[in-house]
């Protein structure tokens, strides 16, 4: 089923996926807006019945490793070169390319569509919970009202991943989705003419294991709110197709803090940004420490440190694409 979306809007998207080769970014341009829940009802009776059921449990034990080991401690270079390359440009953009920062600036309503047997929208709600603590100026919240909604979330069975890409996406887009990216979870926005985000969506397998689950929701999610580029030169982030984490780590808490910082607005260009950079650094640190208090001092310490460049991760679990019915 074809998906309507906001006039003069362009669609961007990111997948996380298996590692492979860079590939070509290109361009769509999308036709309107606000009918969108037609086409995502449709898309919840197609693919969320017969859902297997999920059992709460302890965090995953990925997860904790990588907790464990994370790198918290970063040089101001190394932020805002991370910041250049994952807040401008898209990992697949079907058009021009465009170096202009894109965010909301208006409330963030996130509606999660989770009718099948295998409830995950307490996950969900737990994850947009934690982004907003630790984002400041982010209105982000969770509602029941799909219509009120400018971001939604669709838990689909992995299996049936590109199968919810085509249905909202139509056949010829998908296709290039699953070319260009091969995901195994998606995320895209479609912004105005003054780059502001005006609607966002995610895919997730709601049957995926823990890992898996947690990876994809927090990189999708965050991603959806505007920096949509991944970048296989930042080791330390999670918008990086070689790096998995399972959580919001300390240098993405960086990345979205400087974009949701009121001075940097939508429509800026690198240079602007680069220009505020140096005022929005230390107030982005303040508020990274104030919301990793065991880890602040660190995180204080660390602008005029030379630091080495090496990530402290464990190596990355490798896992198999997913490939639809």
């Amino acid at each position: 089923m074809p998906r309507r979306w906001l006039s003069n809007a362009i669609v961007v998207w990111a997948g996380t996926s298996m590692p492979r080769p860079p590939s070509a970014l290109s361009a769509l341009k999308p036709q309107s807006f606000r009918k969108w829940p037609a086409a995502i009802l449709a898309l919840t009776v197609a693919v969320l019945v017969g859902i297997a059921g999920h059992a709460a449990q302890a965090e995953d034990a990925n997860i904790s490793s990588r907790r464990g080991t994370e790198r918290t401690s970063f040089s101001n270079d190394e932020i805002m070169d991370g910041f250049f390359k994952i807040a401008f440009g898209a990992e697949l953009q079907l058009g021009r390319r465009v170096e202009r920062i894109r965010k909301f600036d208006e409330p963030v309503r996130v509606f999660v569509l989770d009718q099948g047997r295998h409830k995950r929208k307490a996950e969900i709600a737990a994850i947009i919970a934690d982004i907003r603590a630790r984002v400041h100026h982010l209105d982000l919240a969770m509602t029941d009202d799909l219509k009120a909604a400018n971001f939604v979330v669709m838990l689909v069975r992995e299996r049936d991943l590109m199968r919810a890409i085509r249905s909202v996406y139509g056949y010829n887009r998908a296709k290039q989705i699953e070319r260009s990216l091969n995901p195994q979870c998606l995320s895209g926005f479609g912004k105005d003419e003054r780059y502001r985000i005006r609607h966002a969506e995610v895919i997730l397998p709601a049957d995926a294991d823990d890992f898996i689950f947690y990876d994809c929701a927090y990189e999708e999610l965050l991603q959806a709110l505007g920096p949509i580029n991944d970048d296989s030169s930042v080791p330390w982030s999670m918008f990086n197709d070689d790096v998995q984490m399972g959580f919001f780590d300390v240098y993405d808490q960086y990345l979205l803090n400087i974009l949701y910082d009121p001075r940097i607005r939508p429509g800026m260009t690198k240079e602007e940004v680069g220009k505020l950079l140096p005022e929005v650094l230390p107030t982005v640190r303040e508020r990274v420490a104030s919301r990793n208090s065991a880890r602040g001092a660190q995180s204080r310490d660390s602008s005029s440190a030379g630091l080495n460049a090496q990530c402290n991760c464990p190596p990355p679990i490798q896992v198999n694409p997913t490939i639809p019915e």
